[in-house]
Protein backbone atom coordinates (compact mmCIF):
# COMPACT_ATOMS: atom_id res chain seq x y z
CA UNK A 1 0.00 0.00 0.00
CA UNK A 2 1.46 3.37 -1.02
CA UNK A 3 1.97 6.11 1.55
CA UNK A 4 -0.48 8.99 1.27
CA UNK A 5 0.33 10.90 4.48
CA UNK A 6 3.30 11.87 6.62
CA UNK A 7 3.04 12.69 10.32
CA UNK A 8 5.80 14.64 12.05
CA UNK A 9 6.78 15.10 15.67
CA UNK A 10 7.59 18.70 16.69
CA UNK A 11 10.44 18.88 19.24
CA UNK A 12 13.69 17.42 17.95
CA UNK A 13 12.10 16.63 14.61
CA UNK A 14 10.77 19.74 12.86
CA UNK A 15 12.01 22.31 15.40
CA UNK A 16 14.56 22.37 18.21
CA UNK A 17 15.05 24.56 21.28
CA UNK A 18 18.59 25.77 20.61
CA UNK A 19 21.07 27.35 22.95
CA UNK A 20 20.99 31.12 22.71
CA UNK A 21 23.61 33.19 24.47
CA UNK A 22 21.18 36.07 24.91
CA UNK A 23 19.08 34.13 27.41
CA UNK A 24 21.38 31.42 28.75
CA UNK A 25 24.60 33.30 29.42
CA UNK A 26 23.25 35.02 32.54
CA UNK A 27 22.21 31.83 34.31
CA UNK A 28 23.86 31.18 37.68
CA UNK A 29 23.80 28.37 40.20
CA UNK A 30 22.77 28.60 43.84
CA UNK A 31 26.13 30.10 44.76
CA UNK A 32 25.83 32.83 42.16
CA UNK A 33 28.44 31.32 39.85
CA UNK A 34 27.69 31.25 36.10
CA UNK A 35 26.47 27.95 34.65
CA UNK A 36 29.02 26.75 32.12
CA UNK A 37 28.20 25.66 28.56
CA UNK A 38 27.97 22.00 29.54
CA UNK A 39 25.45 22.79 32.27
CA UNK A 40 23.41 24.97 29.91
CA UNK A 41 23.32 22.19 27.31
CA UNK A 42 22.17 19.69 29.92
CA UNK A 43 19.41 22.05 31.04
CA UNK A 44 17.91 22.18 27.56
CA UNK A 45 18.23 18.43 27.18
CA UNK A 46 16.30 17.86 30.41
CA UNK A 47 13.57 20.29 29.41
CA UNK A 48 13.03 18.83 25.94
CA UNK A 49 13.67 15.09 26.41
CA UNK A 50 10.64 13.31 24.90
CA UNK A 51 10.52 10.54 27.50
CA UNK A 52 12.02 9.62 30.85
CA UNK A 53 12.94 11.66 33.89
CA UNK A 54 16.45 13.06 34.28
CA UNK A 55 16.22 14.31 37.88
CA UNK A 56 14.93 12.76 41.10
CA UNK A 57 11.74 14.48 42.20
CA UNK A 58 9.42 14.24 45.15
CA UNK A 59 6.19 12.33 44.34
CA UNK A 60 4.17 15.55 43.98
CA UNK A 61 6.44 16.83 41.23
CA UNK A 62 6.98 13.43 39.65
CA UNK A 63 3.24 13.11 39.14
CA UNK A 64 3.17 16.58 37.57
CA UNK A 65 6.08 15.58 35.31
CA UNK A 66 4.25 12.50 34.09
CA UNK A 67 1.18 14.64 33.31
CA UNK A 68 3.10 17.60 31.90
CA UNK A 69 2.07 17.16 28.27
CA UNK A 70 -1.60 16.89 29.18
CA UNK A 71 -1.92 19.97 31.38
CA UNK A 72 -0.11 23.33 31.00
CA UNK A 73 -0.23 23.86 34.78
CA UNK A 74 1.49 20.52 35.39
CA UNK A 75 3.99 21.34 32.65
CA UNK A 76 4.95 24.59 34.34
CA UNK A 77 5.10 23.09 37.82
CA UNK A 78 7.28 20.14 36.87
CA UNK A 79 9.66 22.01 34.58
CA UNK A 80 10.29 24.75 37.13
CA UNK A 81 11.16 21.98 39.58
CA UNK A 82 13.54 20.44 37.04
CA UNK A 83 15.26 23.81 36.71
CA UNK A 84 15.50 24.19 40.47
CA UNK A 85 16.93 20.70 40.92
CA UNK A 86 19.32 21.30 38.04
CA UNK A 87 20.94 24.18 39.88
CA UNK A 88 19.36 27.30 38.37
CA UNK A 89 20.11 29.90 40.99
CA UNK A 90 16.94 31.99 41.32
CA UNK A 91 13.24 31.60 40.69
CA UNK A 92 13.37 34.66 38.42
CA UNK A 93 15.94 32.96 36.20
CA UNK A 94 13.93 29.74 36.17
CA UNK A 95 10.76 31.60 35.20
CA UNK A 96 12.57 33.41 32.39
CA UNK A 97 14.06 30.21 31.00
CA UNK A 98 10.74 28.41 31.27
CA UNK A 99 9.16 31.25 29.34
CA UNK A 100 11.54 30.52 26.46
CA UNK A 101 10.63 26.84 26.53
CA UNK A 102 6.92 27.49 26.06
CA UNK A 103 7.36 30.28 23.51
CA UNK A 104 7.15 28.61 20.07
CA UNK A 105 8.90 31.61 18.53
CA UNK A 106 12.03 30.68 20.53
CA UNK A 107 12.31 27.35 18.69
CA UNK A 108 14.58 26.97 15.65
CA UNK A 109 13.36 25.06 12.58
CA UNK A 110 15.61 22.42 11.07
CA UNK A 111 17.13 23.49 7.72
CA UNK A 112 14.85 21.22 5.69
CA UNK A 113 11.61 21.69 7.67
CA UNK A 114 10.03 24.21 5.32
CA UNK A 115 11.24 22.39 2.21
CA UNK A 116 9.94 18.97 3.22
CA UNK A 117 6.52 20.41 4.05
CA UNK A 118 6.35 22.32 0.76
CA UNK A 119 7.55 19.35 -1.29
CA UNK A 120 5.00 17.04 0.34
CA UNK A 121 2.22 19.52 -0.30
CA UNK A 122 3.22 19.91 -3.94
CA UNK A 123 3.24 16.11 -4.30
CA UNK A 124 -0.29 15.88 -2.91
CA UNK A 125 0.79 14.10 0.28
CA UNK A 126 -1.29 14.80 3.38
CA UNK A 127 0.57 16.21 6.40
CA UNK A 128 -0.02 16.01 10.13
CA UNK A 129 1.92 17.09 13.22
CA UNK A 130 1.53 14.92 16.31
CA UNK A 131 3.20 16.38 19.38
CA UNK A 132 3.42 15.63 23.08
CA UNK A 133 3.31 19.29 24.10
CA UNK A 134 1.62 21.62 26.57
CA UNK A 135 1.57 24.82 24.51
CA UNK A 136 0.35 25.87 21.09
CA UNK A 137 3.12 25.20 18.58
CA UNK A 138 1.34 26.67 15.56
CA UNK A 139 2.94 30.15 15.84
CA UNK A 140 6.31 28.51 15.06
CA UNK A 141 4.88 27.22 11.78
CA UNK A 142 3.27 30.57 11.03
CA UNK A 143 6.61 32.37 11.54
CA UNK A 144 8.22 29.94 9.09
CA UNK A 145 5.44 30.54 6.59
CA UNK A 146 4.21 26.93 6.54
CA UNK A 147 1.23 26.97 8.90
CA UNK A 148 -1.34 26.13 6.21
CA UNK A 149 0.75 23.35 4.68
CA UNK A 150 -0.14 21.09 7.61
CA UNK A 151 -3.57 19.48 7.35
CA UNK A 152 -3.92 18.56 11.04
CA UNK A 153 -2.16 19.56 14.27
CA UNK A 154 -2.67 17.11 17.13
CA UNK A 155 -1.25 18.48 20.38
CA UNK A 156 -1.45 16.24 23.42
CA UNK A 157 -2.73 18.88 25.83
CA UNK A 158 -5.64 19.53 23.48
CA UNK A 159 -6.29 15.88 22.62
CA UNK A 160 -6.01 14.56 26.18
CA UNK A 161 -3.71 11.71 25.14
CA UNK A 162 0.05 11.37 24.64
CA UNK A 163 2.29 9.29 22.42
CA UNK A 164 2.84 6.33 22.31
CA UNK A 165 -0.86 5.76 23.06
CA UNK A 166 -2.29 4.20 19.87
CA UNK A 167 -5.40 6.39 20.16
CA UNK A 168 -3.43 9.47 19.15
CA UNK A 169 -2.06 7.93 15.96
CA UNK A 170 -5.42 6.43 15.04
CA UNK A 171 -7.09 9.78 15.66
CA UNK A 172 -4.58 11.46 13.34
CA UNK A 173 -5.27 8.92 10.60
CA UNK A 174 -9.02 9.34 10.98
CA UNK A 175 -8.87 13.14 10.81
CA UNK A 176 -6.62 13.19 7.82
CA UNK A 177 -8.58 10.46 6.06
CA UNK A 178 -6.05 7.67 5.60
CA UNK A 179 -5.58 4.11 6.84
CA UNK A 180 -2.64 3.67 9.26
CA UNK A 181 -0.84 1.60 6.63
CA UNK A 182 -0.92 4.65 4.37
CA UNK A 183 0.94 6.91 6.82
CA UNK A 184 4.57 7.49 7.78
CA UNK A 185 5.43 8.81 11.26
CA UNK A 186 8.71 10.73 11.54
CA UNK A 187 10.01 11.57 15.01
CA UNK A 188 13.04 11.54 17.28
CA UNK A 189 11.85 9.07 19.94
CA UNK A 190 11.71 5.30 19.47
CA UNK A 191 9.51 5.06 22.55
CA UNK A 192 7.02 7.84 21.80
CA UNK A 193 6.97 8.17 18.00
CA UNK A 194 7.78 4.52 17.42
CA UNK A 195 4.40 3.72 18.95
CA UNK A 196 2.86 4.48 15.56
CA UNK A 197 4.12 1.11 14.35
CA UNK A 198 1.67 -0.63 16.69
CA UNK A 199 -1.26 0.67 14.65
CA UNK A 200 0.34 -0.12 11.30
CA UNK A 201 2.11 3.11 10.36
CA UNK A 202 5.58 3.14 8.89
CA UNK A 203 8.09 4.83 11.23
CA UNK A 204 11.32 6.74 10.66
CA UNK A 205 13.44 8.00 13.57
CA UNK A 206 15.72 11.02 13.19
CA UNK A 207 18.38 12.19 15.65
CA UNK A 208 17.50 15.38 17.60
CA UNK A 209 20.87 16.93 16.74
CA UNK A 210 21.57 20.68 16.73
CA UNK A 211 19.95 22.15 13.64
CA UNK A 212 23.29 23.05 12.01
CA UNK A 213 24.36 19.41 12.21
CA UNK A 214 21.25 17.92 10.59
CA UNK A 215 20.61 19.62 7.23
CA UNK A 216 18.42 17.10 5.40
CA UNK A 217 17.33 14.22 7.64
CA UNK A 218 13.63 14.92 7.04
CA UNK A 219 14.04 14.90 3.28
CA UNK A 220 16.08 11.70 3.53
CA UNK A 221 13.40 10.05 5.67
CA UNK A 222 10.58 10.67 3.22
CA UNK A 223 12.83 9.60 0.33
CA UNK A 224 13.79 6.39 2.11
CA UNK A 225 10.12 5.45 2.28
CA UNK A 226 9.47 6.42 -1.32
CA UNK A 227 7.22 9.38 -0.53
CA UNK A 228 9.49 11.88 -2.29
CA UNK A 229 12.67 11.60 -4.39
CA UNK A 230 15.99 11.54 -2.58
CA UNK A 231 17.35 15.00 -1.65
CA UNK A 232 20.06 16.46 -3.83
CA UNK A 233 23.44 17.35 -2.36
CA UNK A 234 23.23 20.49 -0.25
CA UNK A 235 19.43 20.35 0.14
Amino acid sequence: MSLRAVFFDYSGTLFRLEQDETWLAGLTDGSGDPLDLEAQTELLRRLTAPTGNSVRMEPEFLDAWEQRDLDPAMHRKSNLEVLRLSGVGTSEQAEALYGRLVDPLSWTPYPDTAQVLRDLREAGVLIGVISNIAFDIRPAFAKLGVLDLVDEYLMSYVEGVIKPDPKLFLRACERIGVAPEEALMIGDSEEADGGAAAVGCAVSIVEPLPTAQRPDALLAAVAEHGVLPAPTTGA
